[in-house]
């Protein structure tokens, strides 16, 4: 019985994985994105995996790129802000971090609440949390009738030193939501309370911005799946490689800002630990984008301070909700090649999308993409693309990049080499910002590569990274939606106080420790999970004293009272840590900034298992051969492999290409496959 259901939303196509949890047994679905009521695709990809929704009685994990669509996009609820007086233009100031600070055409970021909608109320309080003034409950009402007047969705209230004591802000959001019931209000202390106004302030307003959006998806959702005889707990994936109720989801669903690319972060680490790797670096490449994460000894980066939007020329939109450490990029087999205004190549971060798609896919697309790139390099067979159920046009792709070739009066297919150099190029710096920039080698590290584009760019990426070994697990076109079924429930919590590292703050730290798990247990009391379930991660951002920037660092005593000694091994973890981001440390005294704590509520969960070892040789999966375009190393004949049918143990040599239902991937003269264990595809360079 197919119990267990994840589906994952991308840009692109709508990912389900089924699951039989006795038997270990998995359905596959993948249909294209419905944009406009992203439900149907949903539905379709039971239909299409033939999943009984009858049968699913335990869990349905689901991640969606609704919150960050509508960010991005723009299509949010008419937001209103209310803040501490002398604060209205908070969100217009900002932090003027600039990453870029002698780009004379930098431009901050629009907030998104206009300043008309912004509105200050007396009341004060100091950094202890103690009241300086009360709050003027006659300026909450005249902020309440200014939202009436203008027909206001949603509001969010962010006061001064509420990460401290949060009483000022309960009390306006109850006077508002007395006087308007039906408006969605935020509060900023129920999402952090991690200190830094703005960042607060901004993190309150996109979620109030999304929360209808996210309220109504989620409602619609759930109700249709109950309607089609779902009758198990769902589940929206968190940006922090957890999960949370759909019930918990919709008040908070700034959360959910990375939900779909994290559920690969997490089964890439989960299939990291079966195979005994512990260090790897994630290349995920869907549609519309390509995405990737690092994991250093079994551990995924996860922090507070992400930047929605942010490239080198935008400092982006400040969220203070853990977020799992990923670089995003414009570069998946969607994205669009265009010629810039002073004559340059380009690749992104424009997509084709679902609709009408590239135009290989014959739905009315007509500009070039990476697939078409792909397909006219002979890297795709126009007859297997998604198993066959969509036959790719050579013709619509040749006349696509057409538009390339003839801006560099060069042929269509070195037009499409171009196309995929840029790309590629893109991916390499992603790949450099997620490892080099953050003080790691990436030829210490393996490539684990899925999303339906993975096995084809991994390889080459590998070779110029000087990346021994690219993996490329099963179904990685699912990987992420199959990531969903291996996490557990969490919560993060996070108190700010700035403590001496020493013993003298040791009561301090426990009394803050003990709060913070106390409300875990209640919350996770309220869903039904055992207390034997759940367990915790404690973490500290540490600073020198003088010094603005933290670190985050682990307490390794994961229960019970923090002593002297667990400090000292803390305090000594973090001069490692800060050496490592920023090439120093010092013999000065530290302090304690924040106090992190993550409960996990254990839940059930399928184990990795190696495969069966299939019957046949490599010769017997051997499909034919066709000329593939490998770049610099030329036009060669290649084998083509059905992955399907691939022994266990098999070693395939370059240049040859493995298709399966939604993946292909690409082994250049020069490298070596082979299948492991677990059936995964290990393509090693030199080897």
């Amino acid at each position: 019985m197919f119990s267990r259901v994840a589906v994952d939303i991308g840009g692109t196509f709508t990912d389900l994985v089924g699951l039989d949890p006795d038997t270990g047994a998995i359905l596959l679905g993948k249909s294209p994105t419905t944009p406009s009521d992203l439900a149907d695709g949903v539905l379709e990809t039971f239909r299409i995996a033939k999943v009984d929704p009858k049968d699913v009685r335990d869990f349905v994990g689901h991640g969606s790129t609704v919150i960050i669509n509508a960010l991005t996009e723009r299509k949010g609820a008419r937001t209103g802000f209310i803040t501490t007086k002398g604060y209205r233009d908070m969100l217009i100031i900002q932090r003027c971090n600039r990453t870029d600070m002698y780009n004379f055409a930098y431009e901050k970021p629009k907030p998104f609440v206009p300043r008309h909608f912004s509105v200050e109320v007396g009341g004060r309080l100091d950094f202890k949390g103690e009241e300086l003034t009360p709050l003027n409950t006659e300026d909450v009402r005249k902020a309440v009738d200014l939202f009436r007047r203008e027909k206001v969705e949603s509001v969010a209230i962010c006061f001064i030193h509420s990460y401290a004591n949060p009483d000022h802000e309960a009390a306006c959001a109850k006077l508002v939501k007395e006087a308007l019931p039906d408006l969605y209000v935020t509060a900023s202390h129920e999402l952090t309370r991690e200190w830094r106004e703005y960042e607060r302030a901004n993190t309150a307003v996109m979620n109030a911005y999304v929360r209808p959006i996210a309220e109504r998806y989620l409602k619609s959702l759930q109700q249709r799946l109950k309607n089609l005889g779902v009758t198990a707990t769902m589940y929206a994936m968190l940006s922090s490689g957890g999960t949370a109720t759909f019930e918990a989801a919709k008040s908070a669903p700034i959360y959910m800002v990375e939900s779909g690319p994290v559920g690969g972060v997490m089964a890439a680490r989960a299939l990291g630990g079966a195979m005994n790797e512990r260090n790897i670096i994630t290349l995920d490449i869907g549609g519309t984008t390509a995405k990737s994460a690092l994991i250093e000894d079994g551990n995924i980066r996860v922090n507070t301070d992400y930047q929605l939007g942010r490239t080198r020329f935008f400092s982006g939109h400040p969220i203070k909700v853990p977020v799992a450490d990923i670089v995003e990029i414009g570069a998946g087999g969607g994205s669009i090649a265009w010629i810039d205004a002073g004559g340059a190549l380009r690749v992104g971060p424009q997509s084709a999308g679902a609709e009408p798609g590239p135009a290989c896919y014959d739905k009315g697309g007509t500009e070039p993409t990476v697939v078409d790139a792909n397909l006219l390099a002979g890297r795709l067979n126009p007859a297997f693309f998604l198993g066959g159920q969509i036959k790719l046009n050579v013709g619509n792709a040749k006349n696509a990049v057409s538009k390339i070739a003839k801006g560099f009066n060069v042929t269509e297919r070195e037009a499409a080499l171009g196309i995929l150099r840029i790309a590629n190029s893109n991916m390499i710096n992603m790949l450099n910002l997620i490892s080099i920039q953050r003080g790691y080698d990436p030829r210490d590290f393996v490539l684990m590569a899925f999303g339906g584009g993975g096995g084809l760019h991994a390889p080459m990426l590998a070779r110029e990274l000087q990346i021994g070994t690219v993996i490329v697990p099963e179904n990685p076109a699912h990987f992420s939606a199959w990531g969903m079924l291996l996490t557990d429930l969490r919560r993060d919590y996070v108190r700010t106080r700035v403590l001496d590292a020493d013993e003298s703050s040791l009561r301090a730290l426990n009394e803050m420790l003990e709060e913070l798990e106390g409300l875990a247990f209640g919350q996770f009391a309220e869903e039904g999970m055992p207390e034997k379930l759940i367990w915790f991660e404690r973490t500290v951002d540490v600073r020198y004293k003088g010094q603005e920037h933290t670190v985050k660092t682990p307490i390794k005593k994961a229960k019970g009272r923090v002593d002297a000694r667990d400090l000292k091994q803390t305090i000594a973890l973090f001069h490692e840590l800060h050496y490592k981001a920023y090439a120093f440390k010092l013999d000065s005294p530290c302090e304690i900034v924040n106090v992190h704590v993550t409960a996990f509520g254990k839940v059930r969960k399928p184990t990795i298992k190696p495969v069966k070892r299939r019957p046949g040789s490599a010769g017997k999966a051997l499909k034919g051969e066709r000329n593939v375009d490998y770049d610099e190393e030329g036009v060669k004949r290649s084998k083509i492999y059905d992955r399907d049918l691939l022994p266990v143990g098999c070693r395939i040599k370059g240049p040859a290409i493995v298709e399966e239902l939604a993946c292909t991937t690409l082994v250049y003269p020069g490298q070596t496959l082979t299948v492991d264990k677990f059936g995964n595809l290990v393509v090693k360079t030199g080897a």
